[in-house]
């Protein structure tokens, strides 16, 4: 059975503002949560893709699937959960000192019980060995890679993927140059062994996808100064509109 991502490319549409000039794209929860028949057309989307046999899908196609899950996912808690200043306050993640919604099980996928740390850790970074899929899958924040305006598709993957690493890695969210001294993402050390695992390949991965400015920047660098990221939500309301 093939997924049908169409009911999620109109949410997408409905609900997502994308940022310009490196600014984020932000999501716009609030409205959503409003919406009972939107959000029930969510549910619906995350039913459909939880009947999908992922197994017997084509590679790219698989990985598409994933990440679409994923987002959809965590959007799905997000709403659930709001208005919260930033998706690390859903505590509901088992164990005394976890934080945010990562470890709680979330859909069920060919009868296993999967929670985003699954998808993420368990399936996508160890099963498909793409740096890439950092780019990919959002975690509600401002600091994070954009939430893509439409669904990953396997016809596209590839483009999707290069697309999606270009625009952060040339946002000031996923690197900059001030003074001489680069501030990458915090996304590069925390999976840094997926760049190659050291501080030389988060260079190496900095200077593939930047752009003339960033990569003139980069010139002269010979390491990372700091990291950073935001935590905050990536939302579309302003906090004294959100309800």
């Amino acid at each position: 059975m093939t997924p049908d991502h169409a009911p999620w490319a109109r949410l997408l549409e409905a609900y997502l503002a994308e940022g310009e000039g490196g600014a984020p794209n932000r999501f716009d929860y609030g409205a959503l949560k409003a919406n009972g028949e939107d959000r029930a057309a969510l549910r619906a989307y995350i039913a459909s893709l939880e009947a999908v046999v992922p197994d017997a899908l084509p590679r790219n196609e698989a990985f598409a699937f994933w990440v679409n899950l994923y987002n959809a996912l965590t959007v799905e808690v997000v709403v659930d959960h709001y208005p919260v200043a930033s998706i690390r306050d859903i505590a509901i993640s088992p164990g005394l000192f976890s934080t945010g919604p990562w470890g709680k099980k979330l859909a069920t996928v060919a009868g296993r019980e999967l929670s985003l740390d699954d998808i993420e850790h368990g399936i996508l970074r160890p099963d498909f060995g793409d740096s890439r899929v950092h780019y990919a899958v959002n975690c509600a924040s401002a600091g994070c890679p954009d939430l893509a305006a439409s669904p990953y598709a396997g016809a596209e993957l590839d483009a999707m993927l290069d697309s999606a690493a270009r625009a952060y890695v040339n946002s000031p969210r996923g690197a900059r140059v001030e003074g001489g001294k680069l501030t990458a993402s915090g996304i590069f050390k925390w999976y840094m062994k997926d760049f190659g695992g050291t501080e030389e390949g988060v260079l190496a991965e900095l200077r593939k996808y930047a752009g003339p400015d960033l990569a003139a920047a980069l010139e002269n660098v010979s390491g990372v100064a700091s990291y950073d990221y935001d935590w905050s939500l990536n939302d579309a309301a302003e906090p004294e509109n959100r309800r």
